[in-house]
């Protein structure tokens, strides 16, 4: 094997070098991937959330709001995006990015621009997994919640959303492997991510081959891991899964919830 790969213009000691580093440069730009990913998705479940009780409200305003986003945000490459946000919003004398200092850290304008457009991306696929969720619920469970004198808020709270989030487990884990993938994108404006660690690395050594494989197989390490994270709670989340009509009766065995809305 390694007459073979000697046979090619690959320095596999430095290949090792830098894989097994992770004190190192490369620990540093997977830890901001990470990080990246992690804010970015919880922001984006939170904002998915809100658009997605926009779209199923009574308001057409809102409906119609929810429908520009989630057709804006969807229709477009996070490429572009990124783009138009920092570079294109700073370009146009709109917005530029100062570095904000957040106690001990200072969040930079990259930074900035990069939570918030992965946060708006993931907004708006969350929005339409929330709203399949939700309306995938027996629309009979909120008039029976209604009708007993519950406001709709807290039905949609207490009873409908904790059988949703059973729904949207699987795609949130779907999303958030893309998620991961998704910041190599970030290099573009800037952020020094995995990637972008690993092309700065490449602009210096010309180690190219050795040096994006090494970037492509923490990838691969991060998403492996989501993966197991993801089957084990959905098998956990199986195991204490009630049929809907039972957890009905399980949600309302706590009368308080009704009396207090009387």
């Amino acid at each position: 094997m390694t007459t073979i790969l000697g046979q090619f213009n690959l320095d596999i000691p430095f290949f090792l070098t830098y894989l097994f580093d992770p004190p190192g440069i490369v620990w540093r730009g997977l830890w901001v991937t990470i990080y990246v990913a992690v804010i970015a998705q919880i922001l984006g479940v939170i904002v998915g959330l809100g658009v997605a009780l926009a779209r199923m409200s009574g308001s057409a305003v809102l409906r119609s709001w929810a429908g520009l986003y989630i057709w804006a945000w969807r229709g477009t490459p996070l490429l572009v995006q990124l783009l138009i946000v920092y570079t294109g919003v700073a370009a146009a004398g709109i917005y530029r990015y100062p570095d904000l200092p957040l106690g001990p850290f200072t969040l930079s304008g990259p930074m900035q621009a990069a939570l918030f457009t992965l946060a708006l991306n993931e907004g708006a696929y969350m929005a339409e997994i929330f709203r399949a969720a939700i309306q995938s619920i027996d629309r009979g469970q909120l008039d029976a919640a209604k009708a007993i004198g519950m406001r709709k808020g807290t039905a949609l709270w207490f009873i409908i959303l904790p059988q949703a989030a059973r729904v949207v487990l699987p795609p949130l884990g779907n999303e958030f492997t893309s998620m991961i993938k998704g910041t190599s994108l970030l290099s573009v404006i800037g952020v020094r991510e995995l990637f972008g660690t690993m092309q700065n690395l490449n602009a210096a050594t010309f180690r190219t081959f050795e040096l994006f494989f090494v970037a492509a197989i923490w990838y691969l390490i991060l998403t492996s891991l989501m993966s197991i994270v993801q089957r084990r709670l959905e098998a956990r989340l199986s195991r204490h899964e009630l049929p809907a009509e039972r957890r009905f009766k399980e949600t309302f065995r706590s009368r308080k919830l009704v009396t207090t809305q009387r």
